[in-house]
């Protein structure tokens, strides 16, 4: 038995060894495929996941397409039900807001902490990232703002010297991936506030501002995505953070 399991591990031509690898890459390229479809909306929420359509649409069997799935259903963007299979995940309000409100926490701090570590290159850099969103306002692209919008803010926070903090910021920067990425087609208005609020967190840290004031700007301008939001969805419910 065991020289069986050796040839399997270290096979004469290597072959054993190559299938673990290529089954990984199959079923990471599953992930991303059906990930992105997500994130575009041509799987909607509610949408049933049918995994032999999937394994036929990517060429490969259902074992790689069934690993993916259960990487997004980990990831909360699939849900399984019982007698019908893999659904995309419905958008939970409830969710979305307590992911806010803890990323503009979490957020504010960090932005906060890494001020005093930016160079006038990484404030170069958000300028101009800012100023490619301002491009987008004209003919606006929701994904590509966030994109961008992302790159604007990890500029800012990812000299944090605290790398628990860090973790805990990208880790609800990939909670948000799924809703996130369609927020601001629901509050386009909110994309041209929030370029001004850009300009005015790098003033801010420009000029060497307590950081307690940096903080609250950063704090904030996510607090104000977020109620922009609630405002058009729930507009007679309370609003997502309190401005202190």
């Amino acid at each position: 038995m065991s020289t069986v399991r050796q040839g399997r591990t270290s096979g004469g031509d290597g072959s054993a060894e190559r299938a673990e690898p290529s089954a990984q890459s199959k079923s990471q390229r599953a992930y991303h495929w059906v990930k992105d479809r997500i994130a575009r909306q041509e799987y909607t929420p509610g949408y049933r996941l049918v995994l032999g359509t999937i394994a036929g649409e990517l060429d490969m069997s259902v074992v790689p397409v069934r690993e993916a799935i259960r990487q997004l259903e980990a990831e909360g963007l699939v849900t399984f039900e019982r007698n019908v299979g893999a659904r995309v995940s419905m958008v939970d309000d409830s969710k979305y807001r307590f992911s806010m409100q803890a990323l503009s926490i979490l957020e504010g701090a960090a932005t906060a902490l890494a001020a005093r570590r930016l160079t006038t290159e990484d404030l170069r850099r958000a300028r101009e990232v800012n100023a490619l969103m301002i491009e987008t306002l004209d003919y606006f692209d929701p994904r590509a703002f966030t994109r961008l919008n992302q790159e604007f803010h990890s500029t800012l926070f990812e000299k944090c010297a605290n790398p628990r903090l860090l973790e805990l910021v990208e880790a609800e920067w990939g909670r948000l991936g799924h809703l996130r990425d369609s927020t601001f087609s629901f509050v386009p208005g909110r994309a041209q506030e929030s370029v001004q609020e850009h300009e005015d967190i790098v003033n801010l840290i420009e000029k060497g501002a307590p950081l307690g004031d940096i903080e609250k700007a950063a704090r904030r301008h996510r607090s104000a995505t977020l109620d922009a939001y609630m405002i058009h969805e729930h507009p007679d419910e309370v609003l997502g953070l309190p401005a202190f």
